[in-house]
Formats: C-alpha cells, structure tokens, sequence
C-alpha cells in the first residue's frame, strides 16, 4: 500500500485519486457495511477530480501559491485515513459504523467547503467552478441520500415487516357465516316483528362493524385523523397525473417521515376520486418482504370470497389475474403502499395482468422511499414549506393562543432544524409541548453541535433521539418503554394487553394494566406512537383493553431499534433479531456471544423460515417475544436456557392459525407467570401435555381451541393449578367452555370476548369462589348465564354488553353481593331485570343502552330503593374506524 508521503509526493493530483480508489474497491469488496456510501464517493471523485487538476494547472500558468493545493491534497489525505478506519468497523458495532459514516459525509460536505472558498476568493477564473461545484453539490446530495440506503440495509430495517391483514377485529366469519348467525337469532326471537326487525338491524350493524373491522385488514382505505398540512396541491397533482388517460401506474416516492401514506389516504379520500372508483379502491401495505400469496388473500377476503393457502407464487399469481379480471369490469384503484427497493417483480406481476385484460381504468398508486424508473414517471413530494411547517408545529407543541411565552425565534429555529419533514416536525413539537423555554433551548444548543440538521435520514434519526432523552424519572420509564415497541415487526398493529404482560413483569412502576396504559398515553402525547382504541362504545377505565393497540411509524420504530443496538450484541439489554429465510446474524455464529445479558430477546422469521436454530444463552431473559409466519413453529431449544422467563409473548402473522411444538421447554420455568398466543392451534400444543405450576395468566387471541377445550385434552385444574387470569378473545371455533375450568380455584378474572359461536358457560361456574371479573362481550350465541353464577360472591365486574342472544340475567343475580359494575348494553333480547338486583347494596354503575335502559323503569327513581347510589349510564354508539390501518405521519 502506498503510503500518504509518497501519495503527496508528486505535484500531480492522479496518484492520489489511483490510491483512494484501490483503496475505495478494497473495502468494498471486503466490507457491505459502507458498500452504498462508498460508491459514491467513488462516483463524486470523479466530479472532484478534473476540478482540482485544472485549479493546479492554472496555479502553474499563473504561478500561484501552491498553497491552496496543498490544503485539498491534505484534506484528501485525511479521507484515506477515515476509509483506512473504516476498513477496521466490524458490522454489529453500529456506534462505530455510524461514527465513521458521518466523519465520512462530514469529510465530503468539507472538501465541498473549501472548493467554495476557493470561488469566493477567486482564484477559480476561467476555471469552470461554477459547474464543477454545482456537479460536487449534485453528488454530495447523491451520497447523502444513498447513506438512506447504507443505514437501512444495516440492521436498522431489520425486522421482518408485516401486512395489516389482522388489525384487531380478527372476525374470521365468511359473509355466509355472518347471514347464517342473523337467520339464526332471528328464529330465537320470539318478540313481536317491530322488535324483531330492530334486533336484527343492531346485529347486521354489529357485525358489519366486525367484518369491516377485518376488512380493514383486508385492504380498506385507512381513515385520515391526523392533523395535515401542504398537501392540497400535491394531491390536485396526483390526481391530474394518475387519472390521465394511458397512465396506469404512478409512483410517490420521498424519504421516510414526508407524508407519502397520507398523500395517497387523501388520494383515495378525494370527492373525485371516489366518485370515479366507488367501493373499488383497494390499499395494500407491502413492507420490505413483500408476500404475494397474502396480498392476493387479502384482496379477495376484501370482496368477502374465500381463497386457499397458496403453495406457490405462480397459484398466487393465477387468483390475483381473476380478481383483477373481476373486478377490473369497473373503474379499479389499487394502492401499494410502502413498496421498498428491489420489488419489481411484484410490481409487474399487476402491472403484467392488467395489459392483458385491456383494463384502461385500472390505475396503480404506488408509495416508496425509491424510484422504479422502468414502471414510469415519478411523483417527488417534496417537504413542507415554511409556512405549513410552522402551522403543523404549532399543532404538534398545542402553541395555539398561548404561544405568546415562547419566542417566535425559538419556534422558526426548531422548525428550520427539521427540514420541512412532517415527522420530525410532530415529534419535535410533541416533545416540546408544554415545556419551559429553557428545555427549548437545551434543544436547540443539542442540535448546534451537529456540522449540520437532517441532511440525511440517518440524521433525522439523531434528531428524534433527542425527543427520547431521559430527564427525570418519569421520562426513564416512557423512554424504556418506547424502546419495547421495537420488538414487534414493521407495519403491523401492536396488541396492548401483550405490552401490559410484558411491562408488568419488567417493571415495578407499571403493576397495573392501567399504568401500562397510561405510560402508552405519554407515549402518543409525545408523537411517538399511536395507542388506537377499537372499541366502539364510549366506557374508559373499566380495565378492558382486548381492544387497543399501538401504531409506530417506521422511522420511529427504527429510532428504538437504532437504540437497542448501541452495545455488542452480548451486552444489549434488548436483543431484537430479526431472519429472512434461514439467515441468521453473523454474531450469532462467534462463539465469543454464546452467553447473552439480555432482559427482552425478540425474534422475527419470515415465511421462508425451517426452525433452525442456533444454539445460545439467555440466563437473564425474562422475556420472549417471538414472531413467525410460518404454518409450523418450534420453540428454540435454547429456551431452556431462560431460567428468569417471565413472559412468553408468541404471534403467529401468517393467514391461518400455526401449530407449535416444543412446548415442553416451558414445563421447568418456574418463573413464567404470562403466556400470550395468537393465532395458534391449541391442540397441538396439547399432544405433550405440560404443567405450568407458576403461570398466572393465559391469553389466546384467535387461536383454534374448540377441539381442545370440548374433547378434554386439556385437564386445566392440573396444567394450570395457580391461573388467575384467561382472556380469550377472537376464538371463533369456540362452542362451550370445559366444566373441568371451574376448578381453577385461584382464578379471579375470565374474558371471553368476540366468540361469537360460544353457546353457554359450565354449569359449575359457580365453584370459582374468587373470580372478580366476568366479562362476555360480543358473545352473540350466548343464550343465559348459568345459575350457579349466584355464588360468585367476590364478582365486582359482571360485563354482558353485546350479547344480542342473553334472555334473562340470572334470576338470583342479587345473591352476587359484592357486584359493584354492570354492563348490559345491546342485550336486545333481554326482557327484564330481575326482582333481585335490589339486593346488590354495593352496585354502583349500571351501562345501558336507550333499549336496556328502559328495563329499569320498574325501579325508578332508584333514589327510592336499596339502589340509591347507583348510577344508570346509558351510553351513546361511537362507531370508530380509525383503527383500520396503521397511521402514517
């Protein structure tokens, strides 16, 4: 290698160049770390080059100093040396990887520093400089933005994205099934017509709401809350480039955080638009692996018809070119949003079926960070001027009318730090809001120390951090927990019953769900996640949280991942792991990292995945987040190295429920208090059967237990003899609950919720003596509560609310001494309130609707009876769809 001396030796600039480059391919033939960076740079020395040879010819000529020269040869110089460094950067040591990322963009912004001292002092006559700067300026920005792609190849866009094909309502009735639910209440009724007709309506509106719940899954236009601003005239230009006669597809493409997912809602929102394709829009979230087979389920479960697992692409293939053919007969609108590089082929896949079928008014949106210029043109949606920036701020810190204790200077300058980009905007000013102007500037005084602001999207990485810096003790917990929302993969709605599971047992401060809630709160307040309640009714704090989930844009999501990675993988505390196929992490093979000090290790796999693991040691793990999309799933043997497990957290994101096996690692955890499974056949679990001596809560969401739970495979007072909690939730092969369940005398709290096929509970139900919440909501077959549900004597929730088939309540209800909480709204075929309910001297709240309301009158005013403290709430129907997608800034 030759060295600096001999490379600046010589009075001509070729030498120097030869030498970065070898050294330039060296290193990226060696290392994939820098490889994206890199080639620019290669690329901008070749803009660089002729510049200074002709400011070193000229200098001769003219006989200038060489002092100018000297001053570029040393900057030059300089670089070998951080490429030299970079050479040494291993790829899981992400401080350094960044460090020297940005001392080599630092180097490239100064090299263009100095050639612009050189025009102002000109010395550039006759010399080009105007052009070859503008040429370097051009390349700088080419390196800045390929450091997008540098970063998000490196680990930080690691995780394994998913479609939003669950998000929660999880109802998995086909439209037969729905009907065949109707036609069957409707024979029970045994009212007059009037009152059959209404009942029947409040059900098709019930589960409209539940199949448009899936269907909000299944490619349905998400709903627009946020606040936006600057896009009314990108969007009148969308709509005049897309809606143009021989344009099929379009792409929008703009870095992370600009507001391409809420140009293309806008889109699909548009008067105009609607108008053109009606109900024919369709919104598909591709993420970085993207899975053809499950877009094309999608897309017909959208229409309400039924498609098999597809073993191949090529029969994935074969049913998107009949639905296209279907549904191209009318105006047909589909948008691919978040479509990341390297998916062409996915894109000619519709585009391919739609030249066949001669469909002039099928039109494709298509949303990315990259362009595909072989599909068309391209839409750049800029970032937001001054003046939309300024008002999106101003929404985002709730400035307002008292705005006036902050100085306009502050607020121009955090404005200016962002760059126009809507992400950093909201998150900075819900960051800010309601602090002292002393924080405010403590802000800007961070953001001086950079050599400049956002210049890239790694930088806006590095601006957000700010926005998780801990300051008190309080913000220590919302920072901890912001990180957890890394665990779990890209684009995909987090449940909040499973972030309470975990950080009950993770952390002291948040023992109860409803602090776990509340921290959630914090973290929307701030902008830095998104807790969306589903639930259609309007009841807060009664402890009922099956239907709220968290939303993360990716950049923030990238933010905690970029976070956790900041030790070797050894010392983190959070191991988030994510595999595409059978690829495991280099890391993972050194035997330096056979032991792990992680508290939380999540790991993601992709369709492709044959659990195969490799062997490690997690002796402080307390929990396990596991994520797959694969039809069969083994625990990892390693597993049994979890002595400390606490909480087992397990998502099945594939179309139908999984078996898993190795379920027989967990029987020796003696600390394992929660387990949460999703979308997971029961049975197979049971094949083995395990004690779970210390598990204190189970939750089955979406899972197949019918089999398991009516044939006795699972004998519960012996698998479980400690539960005190089971939530089962979206079970919809479930018919009646095993008698064997009522031996579980330490339970305090069942939840059966949206089993819309469960048609009675034990008869035994009575013999829990400690059960404190009995919750059925939405358990439309549900015909009456057993009459031994009069012992429950420490029962203080008894919550019936949607369950349309509920005749009477218990005749003895009033024997229930401790009910403190009732909730009967839409029990539509309930009749009366029996004579008893006067005997609940401790019942406080009473949750109606105008219907159940009415089946009160006979005790009015209840300031006349025992009931004289209770209060009759009769609640108003808040249908909310917000929840359909996931929000995007």
């Amino acid at each position: 290698m030759v060295g600096a001396v001999d490379v600046f030796g010589g009075a001509g600039g070729g030498i120097l160049f030869n030498v970065l480059y070898d050294l330039l391919k060296e290193l990226i033939s060696k290392s994939m770390i820098y490889g994206p960076l890199l080639k620019d740079i290669l690329s901008a020395l070749d803009s660089y080059g002729p510049l200074i040879k002709q400011i070193e010819a000229s200098n001769e000529k003219l006989d200038y100093p060489k002092e100018e020269v000297d001053k570029i040869k040393a900057h030059m110089e300089e670089g070998i040396k951080i490429v030299k460094k970079c050479s040494k950067v291993r790829k899981w040591n992400i401080y350094k990887k960044y460090k020297y990322a940005n001392k080599l963009l630092g180097w490239d912004r100064d090299l263009d520093r100095r050639l612009k001292v050189l025009q102002a002092q000109g010395v550039r006559d006759g010399k080009e400089t105007l052009v070859s700067v503008k040429r370097i300026e051009r390349t700088v920005t080419e390196i800045e933005m390929s450091s997008i792609i540098l970063e998000s190849g490196v680990e930080i866009l690691a995780t394994t994205s998913r479609h939003m094909e669950k998000a929660l309502s999880g109802v998995e009735m086909r439209s037969g099934d729905v009907l065949e639910g109707m036609y069957r209440i409707e024979d029970r009724v045994e009212t007059n017509s009037s009152v059959v007709e209404a009942g029947i309506k409040r059900i098709e509106d019930r589960l409209d709401i539940q199949n448009g719940a899936k269907g909000g899954a299944w490619c349905v236009v998400p709903e627009l809350t946020q606040f936006t601003v600057g896009l009314d005239e990108p969007l009148k230009e969308l709509k005049m480039k897309l809606l143009k006669d021989g344009v099929s597809m379009l792409v929008v493409t703009a870095p992370g955080g600009c507001g391409k997912t809420t140009l293309a809602t806008k889109f699909c929102q548009d008067g105009q638009v609607k108008d053109k394709f009606k109900n024919n829009i369709f919104f598909v979230t591709v993420t970085n692996t993207p899975n053809l087979g499950l877009i094309v389920q999608e897309l017909h479960n959208r229409k309400g018809s039924q498609v098999p697992t597809f073993q191949d692409e090529i029969t994935a293939g074969k049913w998107l070119q009949t639905f296209l053919k279907e549904q191209g007969r009318n105006p047909l609108l589909l948008v691919l949003d978040d479509v990341w590089s390297g998916s062409e082929s996915l894109l000619d896949k519709f585009q391919f079926e739609m030249q066949d079928y001669k469909m002039p008014d099928y039109k494709i949106l298509v949303t990315s960070r990259s362009e595909f210029p072989r599909f068309g043109s391209s839409y750049h949606l800029q970032s937001l001027d001054y003046d939309n920036a300024m008002k999106l701020f101003y929404h985002s810190a709730s400035l307002g009318d008292k705005s006036a204790h902050v100085p306009a200077y502050l607020s121009r300058q955090i404005v200016e730090g962002c760059k126009g980009y809507p992400l950093a905007i909201t998150v900075a000013g819900g960051s800010l809001r309601g602090q002292s102007i002393e924080i405010w500037k403590q802000r800007l005084i961070e953001w001086s120390k950079g050599s400049s602001i956002l210049d890239s999207e790694t930088e806006l990485l590095l601006r957000l951090q700010s926005s998780i810096v801990v300051s008190d003790k309080e913000m220590a917990i919302i920072r901890e927990c912001f990180l957890d929302l890394g665990s779990f993969p890209e684009d995909q709605r987090i449940p909040v019953t499973a972030l309470i599971d975990m950080w009950t047992e993770l952390y002291e401060q948040l023992d109860e769900d409803t602090l776990c809630v509340a921290y959630l709160q914090r973290l929307t307040n701030r902008s830095l996640a998104n807790l969306v309640v589903t639930r259609k009714d309007q009841t807060q704090g009664d402890g009922y949280y099956s239907e709220h989930f968290v939303t993360q844009h990716d950049l923030l999501r990238e933010l905690a991942i970029y976070e956790t990675r900041q030790q070797a993988p050894g010392d983190r505390e959070r191991l988030i792991i994510n595999i595409i196929g059978n690829n495991l992490p280099k890391w993972w093979m050194e035997d330096k990292y056979k032991s792990m000090k992680a508290r939380l290790l999540s790991i993601s796999t992709d369709g492709n995945f044959s659990s195969k693991w490799h062997h490690m040691e997690l002796p402080e793990a307390e929990v396990l987040v596991l994520n797959f999309q694969t039809k069969n799933y083994a625990l990892p043997k390693f597993v049994d190295t979890m002595h400390k497990l606490k909480v087992l957290v397990v998502t099945n994101d594939g179309f139908s429920p999984a078996e898993l096996s190795n379920i027989a690692l967990l029987g020796s955890k003696s600390h394992l208090n929660r387990i949460r499974l999703e979308r997971v056949s029961i049975p197979s679990i049971t094949k083995n059967p395990v004690q779970f001596v210390c598990l204190k809560k189970i939750s089955l969401f979406m899972c197949t237990i019918g089999k398991a739970f009516s044939d006795g495979s699972i004998q519960f007072s012996c698998a479980f003899p400690n539960l005190e909690e089971i939530s089962i939730d979206y079970c919809n092969d479930l018919v009646e609950m095993p008698a064997d369940l009522c031996d579980l005398i330490h339970l305090r709290k069942l939840s059966v919720t949206n089993s819309h096929k469960l048609l009675a509970l034990p008869e035994e139900i009575g013999k829990l003596e400690n059960l404190e919440l009995l919750r059925l909501r939405s358990c439309t077959d549900l015909e009456q509560l057993p009459g031994s549900s009069r012992n429950l004597k420490k029962l203080t929730f008894l919550d019936v609310s949607y369950c349309f088939s509920i005749k009477e309540l218990p005749e003895y209800i009033g024997e229930m001494s401790s009910l403190k909480k009732l909730n009967m709204r839409e029990c539509s075929r309930l009749q009366e309130v029996p004579v008893s309910i006067l005997d609940l001297q401790h019942l406080e709240e009473v949750i109606c609707d105008d219907e159940t309301r009415n089946l009160w009158e006979p005790f009015l005013p209840l300031e006349n009876t025992t009931l004289k403290n209770t209060r009759i709430v009769v609640e108003k129907e808040n249908i909310n769809l917000n929840w359909l997608h996931q929000l995007h800034f």
